[in-house]
């Protein structure tokens, strides 16, 4: 091999080496463009992500607001039934009451037509049995204190009495004022004398 011919096989060489180096970059080019055609592929999936979270953001803030709205709604019916109920809730009592109301009326009417004291004492009993079971209707119990021994949860001591009979220590001896329950709470406790 001549001179000549050594020369041409290394310019060859050369230009083999460059095509060669040509290519891969070719390929490197190519891998540009596919990562560029992720990159904007991803960024169009964030996107719609991020339009999809703001829809949903915006779709749960709604509910929320109606759920406040029909909360407050709901807390002003409460608050004006309560306030209703308070204004009117001794209105079923007292239309019970009106016919007891009537024969008190009645009675008084006839007071000075009659000097029968024994009439007049059965009318007022029969209207005050009458009361009695109306209130015993709307739940009103008497305490009872006769002989009962004294309880706190129930009486008022206003007195100490003091009792010969030892049995008699610690007991109701004598009811001042009458105790009153509705529906087994205690409304007005009785007052007592205690027997020391």
């Amino acid at each position: 091999m001549n001179k000549k011919e050594q020369e041409i096989d290394i310019q060859e060489k050369k230009e083999q080496e460059i095509s060669e180096q040509n290519a891969p970059s070719a390929e490197g080019s190519e891998l540009e463009n596919n990562e560029e055609k992720s990159d904007s592929a991803n960024e169009a999936e964030e996107e719609d992500e991020l339009a999809k979270a703001k829809e949903e953001i915006a779709k749960l803030k709604d509910q929320y607001l109606r759920k406040v709205a029909e909360f407050e709604n709901y807390r002003k019916r409460t608050t004006q039934e309560k306030l209703e109920l308070v204004r009117n809730g001794g209105q079923r009592v007292i239309e019970e009451l009106l016919p007891v109301l009537d024969d008190f009326d009645r009675a008084w009417q006839n007071i000075d037509k009659t000097d029968d004291i024994s009439t007049l004492k059965e009318g007022v009993s029969l209207i005050m049995k009458k009361l009695n079971d109306t209130l015993a209707a709307q739940g009103l119990k008497v305490i009872e204190t006769e002989g009962q021994t004294f309880d706190t949860q129930f009486h008022e001591g206003i007195a100490l009495v003091p009792v010969e009979d030892d049995s008699m220590k610690g007991k109701v001896v004598d009811c001042v004022s009458k105790g009153y329950t509705l529906n087994d709470k205690v409304i007005r406790y009785a007052k007592v004398a205690v027997g020391q």
